[in-house]
């Protein structure tokens, strides 16, 4: 499958989180070798800060596309770049058609996208209830999950700050699982337990701290694999 074309502009972004994030503070990338080189690809991740998105693209040595809330998407410049750096706006009320339409031609084109399951910023602990969409996708498409794991970033306080941190952030990559095909008919029922089990996964890469409602997990890979 040829590989897509990245907008120069995502190009600079990605140059510029690999500069900056090692350069002021420190990161740890655990787990590279878990990232599937090509194929479609739903990136499942927990949600602290606007910094995540800088953080995910500088540990995965994919082009990544994603989807942010619409609010974001604020006058002609800010949505320009946002759309260049491959980032799609969606209602988070669930019920954004448009936005699941892009996100199935994205994985029908051989494409990784990341979603954040907790639907909003969570700083520290997994929040609950997470929303169901990566769920339905993935339920839809068939599509591997790659669970993925950030700490240390809620302390950088925003987006702004993310180039000079000056804190020690770490990002744990688990391995790629896909949810059980649904026997009939996707109800709520159903989605709701597979995006529990998804948080199960990113819950397993976390230190106890961070797990929230997720604390009575065991340790899972959070201290595996290797550090770049």
């Amino acid at each position: 499958m040829k590989a897509p074309r990245l907008d120069i502009w995502y190009r600079i972004g990605r140059l510029l989180s690999r500069i900056f994030l090692p350069t002021f503070g420190s990161i740890t990338v655990v787990g590279r070798e878990n990232v599937p080189h090509d194929g479609p690809l739903l990136i499942a991740c927990n949600h602290q800060t606007d910094s995540d998105p800088a953080l995910v693209v500088y540990a995965i040595d994919r082009p990544l596309w994603f989807v942010a809330k619409r609010s974001l998407f604020f006058g002609p410049i800010i949505s320009y770049l946002l759309k260049r750096v491959h980032v799609f706006p969606v209602d988070r009320d669930g019920r954004d058609i448009q936005a699941l339409r892009w996100a199935q031609e994205m994985l029908d084109s051989g494409r990784a996208l990341l979603i954040f399951p907790e639907g909003s910023r969570s700083p520290g602990a997994l929040s609950v209830p997470p929303t169901d969409g990566l769920a339905y996708i993935a339920l839809r498409t068939g599509v591997p999950i790659l669970p993925v794991a950030l700490t240390g970033v809620e302390k950088i306080g925003g987006m702004w700050k993310t180039a000079i941190h000056f804190q020690r952030l770490k990002v744990v990559i688990g391995e790629p699982f896909t949810l059980a095909p649904a026997p009939g008919r996707i109800d709520r029922e159903l989605l709701q337990t597979m995006t529990q089990e998804t948080m199960q996964h990113i819950a397993a890469l976390l230190p106890g701290e961070y797990r929230g409602a997720y604390a009575a997990l065991g340790d899972g890979a959070e201290g595996s694999g290797s550090s770049a």
